[in-house]
């Protein structure tokens, strides 16, 4: 069974940087995705990064680009997402997904773990 899960929220001032890592388990081959959603307090999911795992290409909201960074270890099991210049804005509930591809369609991701609280202080 295919299984992810987030961990690495925290609390932090604006401005501040954190790690969120990404384990993912049970896949029999790289010909997946994994990405990032986050859902802040009354608001809709919203869809943050995506990386292929086959062939590392990356995908960024237009609300982090530049700020975050997405990234896999060497072994493909880990995800990273370095998220640099934080903003109260970004306060939300993180959730790493893995689905067959990228896409910022929720319903996409088949796979869901817990998310991990991720606060920005002003």
């Amino acid at each position: 069974r295919c299984s992810c899960r987030a961990s690495g929220g925290g609390l932090v001032q604006a401005g501040g940087s954190l790690r969120l890592s990404c384990a993912a388990s049970g896949f029999t081959s790289n010909d997946h995705a994994i990405a990032w959603f986050r859902q802040a307090p009354g608001k809709e999911y919203e869809g943050v990064s995506c990386i292929g795992i086959g062939d590392d290409t990356s995908h960024y909201a237009a609300s982090v680009k530049g700020r975050f960074t997405i990234s896999t270890d060497s072994a493909k099991n880990t995800v990273y997402l370095q998220m640099n210049n934080l903003k109260p804005d970004d306060t939300a509930v993180y959730y790493c997904v893995a689905g067959d591809f990228c896409t910022w369609y929720r319903y996409g991701m088949k796979y869901w773990g817990k998310g991990t609280q991720v606060t920005v202080s002003s």
